[in-house]
């Protein structure tokens, strides 16, 4: 009985220590230094938030930048990939579905070499980047779609590079742009 009752108190004790101390502890240290981070990334646009920079959002209309395609439909609860292996034939019809979805939708060369995430959805199915590449190709789209004149095209130019995202640590992964935060700059092109 003197075992149980002392196995019951540690169990009691890290309880509290592993389930109620601890976490509030790394929470109030993650407010304290990183509070957007821990918070979400969260942004907010006229008083609304709009978005996280950490996830992705679907664009499917002619005036914004498309975002990379998503297994899940960018719900963020079930996050995944598609899990089809290289040699599934589903696969290669999804590929060469969006393929001919994204050459038709901004009206490109059927020889354009498309970026592979734009045919490719990734792990999670979130991601909220794609590439430079990938965000050039669609700018013809959009100025047309927008009603822009060379001082505007401009702009449209010059934001893709201004949020152009070097790869982390300058050696992991490749250039990237994340598509909610061009496409609200691009809203502010007046």
């Amino acid at each position: 009985m003197k075992t149980l009752y002392i196995s019951l108190k540690i169990f009691l004790f890290f309880t509290i220590l592993t389930g109620i101390i601890y976490p509030l502890f790394v929470t109030a240290i993650a407010q304290i230094a990183f509070p957007a981070k821990a918070n979400g990334s969260l942004i907010v646009k006229y008083n609304k938030i709009v978005g996280s920079e950490l996830i992705g959002q679907h664009f499917d209309t002619l005036i914004y930048f498309s975002s990379r395609p998503s297994a899940i439909s960018y719900n963020p609860l079930p996050s995944g990939g598609s899990n089809f292996g290289l040699t599934n034939s589903k696969l290669k019809h999804s590929v060469d579905s969006l393929k001919r979805q994204f050459i038709a939708f901004n009206q490109l060369d059927s020889l354009t070499e498309i970026p592979s995430e734009m045919l490719f959805a990734s792990a999670s199915g979130l991601d909220p980047h794609i590439s430079p590449n990938a965000a050039l190709l669609q700018t013809d789209r959009i100025s047309k779609a927008r009603h822009f004149g060379v001082s505007q095209n401009q702009l449209l130019l010059k934001s893709v590079n201004e949020l152009s995202e070097s790869p982390q640590f300058t050696f992991l992964g490749e250039a990237r742009i994340n598509v909610l935060l061009l496409n609200l700059r691009l809203d502010e092109i007046r």
